[in-house]
């Protein structure tokens, strides 16, 4: 597979899976905005454009490409041992769904990574652009893991794009604004990870900040005992963002790439309100 073949799949999935779940957000809204759209969407949107270009740039042939170079030089432990397509295939989506995961959690407890995975958490609502919203820093060391994964392991490449599009899918869909039955969220969450159990990931307090860590598949929580079913306040009373950075103000494009470099402003909710206080600093 060419990067332009790779490229047009993403760009394809990528707007399909956008245009359903804006639309979704429209007609069948979870839960109120508090901020809205106009402040938000236009920065969250420009931040994915500096991703692509950031990534195109430095790591044009990311990790189907590094997957391509390993098959063809048999490198990797999958092409060591020989195992099959079908075999190297779903393991590799697999390891690399827990590698993501794992990710994550370091992202939270690691300070210096906080700062960066922070700016993701600062939106004061969650909605679909949300799930497009990491700093591009962030991309460029989450990328170089999962090329690191790739490589270690020699995934096939097509189970690698299958995942980044998996990915990029299921985490404009878990952080979504779209509301589901709770039948239909109770048997979908075993599965895969539905908005209703992202959300909890994305409340003001720090219990429920470093809870629901998995992007894709939900078993990686409830196997490391990172889940949590619901918010304290409910999904209607939660207080979705940090407990700084809380300005509108910092909504502004140019405040969500320099936010990592910058300390949380002085006097901010998390020096008077200790219980909600921010993961990291």
């Amino acid at each position: 597979m060419n990067p332009t073949t790779e490229l047009a799949i993403r760009l394809a999935a990528f707007a399909g899976v956008f245009s359903v779940m804006a639309l979704w957000e429209l007609l069948a809204p979870r839960r109120p905005l508090a901020v809205g759209r106009a402040s938000r969407w236009p920065s969250n949107l420009g931040i994915l454009v500096a991703d692509v270009l950031v990534v195109r740039l430095l790591l044009p042939t990311a990790a189907a490409g590094v997957a391509l170079v390993a098959a063809e030089r048999g490198f990797g432990l999958f092409h060591v041992i020989g195992l099959p397509f079908w075999l190297a295939a779903p393991i590799g989506f697999l390891a690399l769904d827990l590698v993501i995961y794992g990710q994550h959690v370091m992202f939270h407890h690691v300070p210096w990574l906080w700062r960066l995975h922070r700016m993701h958490h600062a939106d004061l609502d969650i909605d679909v652009t949300t799930g497009v919203r990491f700093h591009p820093v962030e991309i460029l060391l989450s990328l170089v893991i999962k090329i690191a994964t790739v490589a270690l392991l020699g995934i096939p490449v097509a189970a690698v794009v299958c995942f980044e599009v998996v990915l990029n899918a299921t985490s404009m869909f878990n952080h979504a604004n779209a509301s589901l039955p709770r039948w239909l969220d109770r048997v979908a969450r075993l599965m895969l990870v539905t908005p209703d159990m992202h959300r909890v990931h994305h409340s003001v307090l720090r219990q429920e900040t470093d809870s629901n860590f998995g992007f894709n598949l939900p078993w990686w929580d409830r196997l490391f005992g990172t889940y949590r079913a619901e918010p304290r306040a409910g999904h209607d009373g939660m207080t979705i963002g940090l407990p700084v950075f809380r300005d509108p103000g910092e909504l502004r494009l140019d405040r969500l790439l320099t936010q990592p470099f910058r300390a949380p402003p002085e006097g901010s909710a998390a020096a008077r309100a200790p219980a909600v206080e921010e993961p990291r600093s």
